[in-house]
């Protein structure tokens, strides 16, 4: 392995790593707003409760993200410093951006949402948890369009071997970057709806709070009810928007070598690059010319369009896209399994769903990184879709290096990751705070006994909670 691809290997890693923190961070902070919204005014103890519990898990995987999002920037230097020096007129101006209008807000802010609750009023408390929101929803906005330009840029020229912006406006909004937002935005909520199910399940199995267990896995499967369906069709949007500006991604997803009309969906292939075809295929006549053209004989771009030095690694494309693509699935059956188990008033017992949902906590961060591989790996052999060459992005640095350095990541972040996992396993165990003892206690918790006034109606109980 040269440096080359030991660098693409160890900042598809580092990356890889990294976007499971911002996918848990950006859906759970607005997961946070809703339940203290509704905790002020509804006074019900459970979401309180629910807020204390999750947020313990937001501020370990907002550290862990925080930190392994740093490492990002000095490997664009360290190993793609030609890449760097090209683009820097326009991904620098975007990524300091980011860091002053969105993670300056996180960090001055998330202080209050952590600690501020017996130190502010409920009010200010709330501000803090939206802003914090914001602020992840902003730093993903930021992110996603430096990232969507390098896959559809627009608004530049080149000035002695550089990309300079002549367009702000065509450089954010370049024609991937709506598409991008929604559908990663989109998939941090779905995957922290499965979290909240999955651990809310735990905790009914174990019998841990089940009063606030009980209103967590409905508010969660209520939110996936709603986001998986749009996510598939976000997704369908998005792959119309692929198809019109790298074809030759698409043709890898759907591993397809010629281009012709009325193009099967392959359930499974085995690609092969050095033959240019498919050794197996299992596939649907012509529907993926209708889910791509919205046309039953619509016509498929095909790899051998370009020479193959051109193509971008099929095989990895196109396994990563299926795995994507039926975990989704798999999320919707799931909400779909979860609405009918409420019509027959067994979303609670249901033992099976209950496990079920326990299985599927990892199911949004695996497709979320099967979808960047997909997109990524897809935009081979350039950084800059068609303009610049991975190849002459490259640092000149030697392999040697690049591998020790390699290593060292899988060691440090192995065992990061595993403190991770053992803090988040002990909060999880744990579960929310004991329910007050007395109505007393549970009336003193309420946001208009802590602002001093007679609450306005009656406490609702954990039993009541339900």
């Amino acid at each position: 392995m040269d440096a080359l691809i030991l660098s693409r290997i160890q900042f598809g890693f580092t990356i890889g790593f990294h976007i499971l923190f911002p996918t848990l961070t950006i859906g759970l902070a607005m997961f946070l707003v809703f339940l203290e919204g509704l905790w002020l005014r509804t006074g019900n103890e459970q979401y309180r409760r629910l807020y204390r519990f999750w947020v313990k898990i937001f501020a370990l995987a907002f550290g862990i993200g925080v930190v392994s999002g740093i490492v990002l920037s000095y490997e664009f230097g360290t190993n793609f410093s030609e890449f760097a020096r090209a683009t820097a007129p326009v991904l620098g101006p975007l990524l300091a951006i980011e860091v002053l209008t969105a993670f300056f807000v996180e960090a001055g802010f998330i202080g209050i949402m952590l600690f501020g609750w017996e130190r502010v009023g409920n009010r200010l408390h709330f501000v803090a948890t939206v802003l914090v929101a914001l602020g992840t929803l902003n730093s993903a906005f930021w992110i996603l369009a430096a990232n969507s330009w390098m896959h559809t840029p627009a608004g530049f020229e080149m000035v002695d071997g550089q990309f300079h912006p002549v367009d702000w406006w065509a450089v954010i909004f370049n024609p991937s970057m709506p598409y991008r937002v929604a559908h990663m935005v989109t998939a941090s909520f779905l995957t922290v709806s499965f979290v909240v199910a999955g651990v809310s399940a735990y905790h009914l199995l174990r019998g841990i709070a089940t009063a606030a267990a009980r209103k967590g896995l409905s508010l969660a499967m209520w939110m996936a009810l709603v986001l998986a369906p749009a996510q598939i069709f976000i997704g369908d949007l998005h792959g119309l928007n692929v198809l019109e500006h790298q074809p030759m991604k698409v043709a890898a997803m759907e591993g397809n070598w010629e281009t012709r009309q009325g193009a099967p969906l392959l359930l499974f292939a085995w690609p092969d690059e050095t033959a240019q075809a498919n050794d197996v295929e299992i596939g649907i006549p012509h529907l993926a010319s209708l889910i791509l053209t919205h046309d039953w004989n619509g016509t498929v771009p095909g790899l051998r369009e370009v020479p193959p030095e051109d193509q971008p690694p099929v095989a990895i494309v196109f396994f990563a896209f299926r795995v994507m693509v039926g975990l989704g699935f798999a999320m919707l059956g799931l909400a779909v399994w979860g609405a009918v188990a409420r019509w027959r008033g067994r979303l609670y017992r249901s033992r099976w769903l209950q496990r079920c949902l326990v299985a599927a906590i990892p199911a949004g961060f695996i497709a979320t990184i099967m979808g960047w591989i997909t997109a990524e790996v897809g935009r081979q052999p350039f950084t800059v879709h068609g303009l610049l060459r991975t190849a002459d992005s490259v640092s000149p640095v030697a392999a040697g290096s690049v591998a020790w350095s390699l290593a060292t990541f899988v060691v440090v972040y192995a065992l990061v990751f595993a403190t991770f996992l053992y803090f988040v396993h002990r909060v999880v165990r744990q579960g929310p705070e004991p329910a007050p003892d007395s109505e007393d206690r549970r009336r003193q918790d309420t946001p208009e006994a802590m602002r001093g006034a007679r609450p306005v109606s009656a406490v609702v109980s954990p039993a009541d909670g339900d």
